[in-house]
């Protein structure tokens, strides 16, 4: 009679254990094929946009009416940035592609500030023309390139997990059809720099930016795993995959990530201290049990944990039960952008979701603030007559110009709308105007 129990519980164990690995295997298929579209659809979409990108260069440059050219640049500048968001979609982490990032960047900067100038005081000059020639040249070489690498994936069903997994695991053996073809990109563009675009195209904004505040010593693997555990508040049991950026990457770091109990985890943090610059995790969220205040009062928390300190926040949104909360550096009680963090927070439990420090750590710095030379009265006038002026405060900004100006910063009222007008400290001149959504700097009141 016992033999035949055990026999039983022994066959509801197994069955049992089937079909927890036979969900397991679901989920992680499931997530495999969410990623695998991402990937496909963000590279397809690359290749649509570098196709208009050249044309549009192209067109520009057979332009002579001035009238038209500001908004052909303005639509080069838009289309850059869509390309540039493209490849920020795909798993090239640990491929070196900065150069071809920091093309589209420097043709993002070039168009935009040509489109915002005064192209009948100030026309395109001969240099300018060169370097539009020598943009459109290889806009289409990378064209080109694409669109062979687009042709073998889709003739060969090429899939972009298996890039992922090639890169991740440095396998040589595998089919890097796809890591060739950008390869070959990269290559296109590495003979062109940064001086072919002149001076008027680099300015401040495009000069070599780096991640100039991470402190600390560099970490080794096995240091850089128990920093992942602890970040991700993870015990020892659970598996997480560890990976190292590739030469030319932005910044040394670490790639971590782990599946488990329905949570998918994600995140990058510099070798150098351990600093997370990226963060996300993806679960279910449930019906929100928390205010958006008291998902502050968490995040608030949680950059204290991460020894991030005079962090003010200044901007809050709720989406789907997930609060997200927008800091910025505060010094002397002025307000530094450039400086800013976001954390998102889960509302039924108080859990982190995401976070991201970049603009934070490549920007963060004490520095040395000037006296304005108008004073708050004199700024406000310079602010429109029809805006009721609630809040004023001193903050540092980035112009279009990509140049740190030190602006006041007044919150006012328009016809039940609110919006943010920034009135450069020195000058007296409109630098930013931006409308807020709803509510959002409500927090104060409950801070």
């Amino acid at each position: 009679m016992i033999r035949w129990i055990l026999v039983a519980v022994l066959a509801i164990g197994i069955t049992a254990t089937g079909l927890w690995g036979y969900q397991e295997h679901q989920e992680k298929n499931a997530i495999l094929v969410q990623a695998e579209n991402t990937y496909q659809r963000s590279f397809h979409d690359l290749s649509y946009h570098m196709d208009l990108l050249h044309d549009k260069i192209g067109t520009t440059l057979a332009m002579n009416t001035k009238e038209r050219l500001s908004p052909q640049l303005a639509d080069i500048w838009r289309l850059t940035s869509e390309a540039h968001n493209d490849v920020g979609q795909l798993p090239l982490a640990l491929l070196p592609f900065n150069k071809t990032e920091e093309f589209l960047s420097n043709i993002g900067d070039f168009s935009y500030k040509t489109a915002i100038r005064d192209l009948e005081k100030d026309p395109l000059s001969d240099k300018e023309v060169e370097s539009l020639q020598s943009l459109y040249k290889t806009s289409g070489d990378i064209k080109n390139e694409l669109r062979k690498v687009q042709h073998l994936v889709l003739e060969n069903n090429l899939r972009w997990m298996d890039v992922q997994l090639a890169l991740a695991t440095e396998d040589n053996q595998a089919d890097n059809t796809i890591i060739d073809g950008f390869k070959t990109v990269e290559k296109t563009v590495e003979g062109y720099t940064e001086g072919n675009l002149g001076p008027s195209m680099t300015g401040t904004s495009s000069e070599k930016h780096e991640f100039k505040f991470l402190t600390g010593k560099k970490l080794n693997e096995n240091q850089a795993m128990e920093r992942a555990r602890q970040l991700f508040d993870l015990d020892e049991q659970t598996e997480i995959t560890l990976a190292k950026s590739g030469d030319g990457a932005e910044v040394d770091m670490y790639s971590a990530s782990y599946h488990k109990d329905g949570r998918n985890g994600y995140m990058d943090f510099s070798m150098k201290g351990g600093h997370p610059l990226s963060l996300i995790i993806n679960r279910e969220v449930k019906d929100a049990s928390k205010s958006l205040n008291e998902g502050m009062e968490i995040a608030q928390d949680y950059l204290e944990r991460l020894e991030l300190s005079n962090m003010e926040p200044f901007q809050s949104s709720q989406y789907n039960n997930v609060g997200v909360i927008n800091f910025l550096y505060t010094q002397d009680e002025i307000r530094m952008y450039p400086d800013s963090v976001q954390v998102k927070v889960a509302l039924d439990n108080g859990d982190i979701l995401g976070f991201t420090s970049r603009d934070y750590f490549l920007n963060h710095q004490e520095r040395e603030i000037a006296e304005p030379k108008m004073t708050e009265e004199e700024a406000k006038k310079m602010v429109n007559g029809n805006i009721d002026i609630q809040e004023a405060r001193l903050s540092v900004i980035e112009n279009d110009t990509g140049e740190e100006v030190l602006t006041y910063e007044f919150l006012g009222l328009l016809e039940n709308e609110t919006y943010r007008i920034f009135i450069n400290a020195m000058t007296g001149s409109e630098e930013k105007v931006e409308k807020l959504k709803g509510t959002e700097e409500k927090f104060e009141q409950a801070v």
